[in-house]
């Protein structure tokens, strides 16, 4: 039953990340935000790990491959993401450059984990792409318009970032296909909080204004995003090929469109409707078990 749920509730929670960052960037710095929100989910799933009696790693060399894939998978992305569109990198650019992950991923998976795709999970993935591209082909049009004066940097540190996370999607698949996935999501967000929290510290002034919507904001991002939708991916990754994992990336600008739609009124465009068909087709290529 959680095989069929998964992916559905994986995208839902994960897509909210967006609209929590609304709420989020008017009250807290970016990378200040994101240590208490890493740090926070440690210790919420430390409770979790104590309640059921999970099963710690055996040896340093376990929880050291769990530490460092959270370094990669949540510390590096999530800070280089967050960072990137609080110094102006439209949510469109943003967007496209999301939209690599999969394919970058398929990529790289024969190469690191020996994992190759059948010729129709391969069409799959690049009619997912050109579906990210029609979707928020009006974004991108605006943003070519007024140009990119001033953003080279932010633009190349969420590159970076998007490779951060396919990098650590790869390393999750290849050293931690055995262990007890709570345990291993505590030592992943000690990971990202040690790498995020210098950078905090050096960049940032540390606000965090404990608003009302700040707390709410703070709060679905730790037990929403971080436990719940981080758990489901976790899952996934252990369960099937990491390339199907990553296609469902592909769902979230569509997605989070729609949700803006139902909770800002926010219009959807002819190309968003559209782009949004052509990506569900392409994620169900990628993700049909013969």
């Amino acid at each position: 039953m959680l095989d069929r749920l998964a992916p559905a509730l994986f995208v839902l929670l994960w897509s909210t990340g967006w609209l929590v960052a609304k709420f989020a960037v008017a009250h807290a710095d970016p990378l200040t935000f994101m240590a208490a929100r890493h740090a926070l989910a440690a210790i919420a799933f430390t409770g979790l790990c104590l309640a059921v009696g999970a099963t710690w790693p055996s040896s340093r060399r376990v929880a050291g491959y769990a530490m460092l894939s959270g370094v990669f998978l949540h510390g590096l992305y999530l800070a280089g993401v967050w960072w990137a569109i609080g110094q102006g990198v439209p949510a469109g650019l943003s967007g496209i450059i999301a939209g690599l992950q999969p394919l970058l991923t398929a990529a790289m998976a024969p190469l690191l984990i020996s994992e190759r795709l059948r010729p129709r999970q391969k069409i799959g993935i690049v009619v997912g792409f050109v579906g990210i591209l029609i979707a928020i082909s009006p974004q991108l049009l605006d943003t070519f318009e007024k140009g990119l004066a001033g953003l080279g940097f932010p633009v190349m540190v969420n590159l970076l970032a998007m490779f951060s996370v396919t990098y650590g999607t790869l390393y999750q698949k290849r050293h931690l296909q055995e262990g007890d996935l709570l345990t291993i999501a505590v030592l992943q967000f000690v990971g990202a909080f040690l790498v995020t929290l210098p950078l905090a510290l050096a960049f940032e002034d540390l606000r965090f204004d404990w608003t009302g919507e700040a707390i709410f904001a703070m709060a679905w991002s730790v037990f929403g995003i971080s436990m719940g939708a981080v758990g489901l991916l976790l899952y996934l990754i252990r369960r099937g090929q990491v390339s199907r994992a990553a296609s469902l990336i592909y769902l979230m600008p569509p997605v989070v469109a729609i949700e803006a739609f139902f909770l800002f009124g926010e219009p959807m465009t002819l190309p968003m409707i559209v782009g949004t068909v052509i990506v569900v087709a392409g994620v169900y290529m990628v993700n049909r078990k013969t």
